[in-house]
């Protein structure tokens, strides 16, 4: 072997060294992928681990977000006045509300004095629990008390139903239960029509039914009486707009008849000058 032989030999040493490396490197990783494959194939082999999505957020205690902020309802207070008035011949009437709580659950009280001639007809406080059970819609239950100058006063369940029907109509239903099983509902409807942003015209009406006769507070079973009126205010601000109106009332069946027997009018039509405020 001469000298040039033994220089090439030298040379192509490491080369074929580094050939035989590659080659057994490539020949692990055929075999490892077929290895995972035959794992994934699921031939009683863990399958591979894939990489682990990120946790999702906790949106339901996650600060500022609305359902955490739903969470906690704000308390508000609100007193409304929507009748202070004097009427005809030496009449009145006050109508109003005060409610606390959030959006969901209120306590809720509502009052209506009425006199006439100079005496107090009407005069009745209710107590009431109210749930929002759809949007603009109050169920609500408690008690009634009537304040009655010449007979026994008298407690009644109630159990209502007030919101805001299609067009715009405010509508306030409540049935009556006494403590000996006497019963009565109320129907009332309001409509607000707006001429300016200031003047506003408010027809209402209110019917009452009774399920029996009571001598003692001149009422009859069946329709006993509407009560309907048009006030039409001027809002100085949204919370303070005094009013004018006319109101009207009529009594039927039997309540008529105990009306008659004591010499009085079953219909009447009086003028009335008020306040609506609310804060």
């Amino acid at each position: 072997m001469n000298r040039k032989t033994l220089l090439a030999l030298t040379l192509a040493a490491p080369l074929a060294h580094a050939a035989e490396e590659s080659h057994t490197q490539h020949t692990h990783s055929m075999q490892d992928d077929e290895h995972a494959a035959h794992q994934h194939m699921g031939h009683g082999y863990p399958a591979p681990q894939e990489a682990s999505a990120p946790a999702a957020p906790n949106l339901r205690h996650a600060p500022n977000e609305p359902d955490h902020v739903m969470d906690h309802e704000v308390l508000l207070t609100k007193v409304t006045i929507d009748q202070l008035e004097a009427r005809e011949n030496d009449g009145g009437a006050l109508e109003g509300s005060v409610w606390f709580g959030g959006d969901k659950h209120k306590a809720w009280f509502k009052t209506e004095v009425e006199r006439a001639e100079g005496e107090t007809e009407k005069a009745e406080l209710q107590a009431l629990y109210s749930r929002a059970i759809a949007p603009y819609w109050d169920l609500q239950m408690g008690v009634r008390h009537d304040f009655e100058l010449e007979s026994d006063s008298r407690n009644w369940g109630v159990l209502a139903l007030n919101g805001l029907a299609p067009y715009f109509f405010e509508v306030d239903t409540s049935l009556f239960v006494g403590e000996d099983g006497d019963t009565a509902l109320r129907l009332e409807a309001e409509y607000e029509l707006l001429f300016t942003q200031q003047w506003i015209l408010s027809p209402e009406i209110e019917v009452n039914f009774f399920g029996q006769n009571t001598p003692e507070t001149h009422t009859g079973s069946g329709l006993s009486d509407v009560e309907a009126g048009l006030r039409l205010r001027y809002e100085f601000t949204p919370q303070f707009a005094p009013y004018i109106g006319v109101n009207y009332e009529k009594k039927f069946g039997n309540t008529a008849d105990f009306a008659r027997d004591d010499g009085e009018a079953t219909s009447e039509t009086t003028w009335v000058i008020g306040l609506h405020a609310w804060f």
